[in-house]
């Protein structure tokens, strides 16, 4: 028997974020200011792929609470 190429796991925004186990509106502010996972729009629906979603929340791994994140202090005034 041939086996059928396993097809991307797309999820709307509310299920990304049950995924993510945050709220829908955080996940949108993130979209907004571009800190989010990496989406995709088809027509007027936001779209995620469950690989980037685990991607995403893998990069925000720390061992330390000493650790900071270069990008976001970078980004701060002053």
């Amino acid at each position: 028997m041939v086996s059928q190429p396993t097809r991307p796991a797309f999820l709307r925004t509310s299920e990304a974020a049950a995924l993510l186990r945050l709220s829908p509106r955080t996940l949108e502010k993130h979209r907004t200011t571009g800190t989010g996972p990496v989406y995709l729009k088809v027509g007027g629906t936001v779209l995620y792929l469950e690989a980037d979603l685990v991607a995403w929340a893998e990069n925000g791994r720390r061992s330390s609470t000493a650790v900071s994140d270069q990008r976001h202090c970078a980004a701060r005034p002053g």
